[in-house]
């Protein structure tokens, strides 16, 4: 089954990002293509912990990863809740991924540097994975900040409590900025809040690539645009972004 992608700007215009002055991507899966290994490492490094950590085998270490994540938000909270797992040592284990085969995207970069404003990158992985991830793309030097789930106090997106503690730690207005997601249902508290929502998807991605309740949400109205070209995405609002206004003398 392949989904349907929306139209980037419903009608002709892109007049919903005029506002915009805070640019706010998660990472993984959605500043690299999601064809990369990156999140597959991830999600082996994981299952193999889970399964040292329980003396369980790898299947059924899987079947507690899923669902601790769909419950919880990330692996990593149920893992805290359920088992007292330390944080610290997860996220160094899981996060240890070779990013070789990941390259520079000059063209993301200068898409990501003429949007007009700032740029933070909202993960609910660890500040390192994400600032390694940055240098490898060449991409780093755009963002004026990383808030990860340290910084969040490991409360993960998709809750409220997550979100609200992003915009207070940044001075984030919502009604001003703009969440680009890879996972629908963590645009819903952004859309409530008054962010403009883009859900970045691969091109032809289909069910079997990933767990089915994960495209949960794709047609509800809280995620505003969909596109599979996040660079051409961004360049087109950088187009058709209204002048910056000058102060008078």
């Amino acid at each position: 089954m392949t989904l349907p992608v929306i139209n980037p700007f419903p009608g002709t215009s892109s007049s919903a990002f005029d506002a915009v002055d805070t640019w706010v991507f998660d990472l993984d899966n959605t500043l690299y293509p999601a064809h990369h290994d990156l999140w597959f490492q991830i999600d082996a490094r994981m299952k193999g912990y889970i399964s040292d950590l329980l003396g369980i085998p790898p299947d059924d270490a899987f079947r507690i990863q899923k669902d601790y994540y769909r419950r919880y938000g990330t692996s990593l909270r149920g893992l805290m809740i359920e088992h007292g797992v330390e944080p610290d040592a997860f996220l160094a284990h899981v996060h240890d991924v070779d990013l070789s085969g990941l390259d520079a995207s000059p063209r993301l970069a200068a898409a990501i540097e003429a949007l007009p404003g700032a740029k933070i990158v909202y993960t609910n992985g660890s500040e390192r994975h994400a600032r390694n991830v940055l240098e490898k793309l060449g991409i780093d030097a755009h963002f004026a900040a990383v808030h990860d789930i340290v910084a969040a106090e490991f409360h993960p997106k998709p809750t409220e409590e997550a979100y609200l503690r992003f915009l207070r730690a940044h001075g984030v207005d919502p009604t001003r900025s703009a969440m680009f997601e890879d996972l629908a249902r963590n645009l819903e508290v952004p859309h409530r809040l008054g962010m403009v929502t883009v859900l970045v998807v691969p091109p032809d991605e289909t069910i079997a690539a990933r767990e089915t309740w994960e495209f949960e949400g794709r047609e509800d109205a809280y995620v505003d645009h969909i596109t599979e070209d996040l660079a051409g995405f961004l360049e087109t609002v950088a187009r058709t972004a209204p002048p910056p206004v000058n102060e008078p003398d």
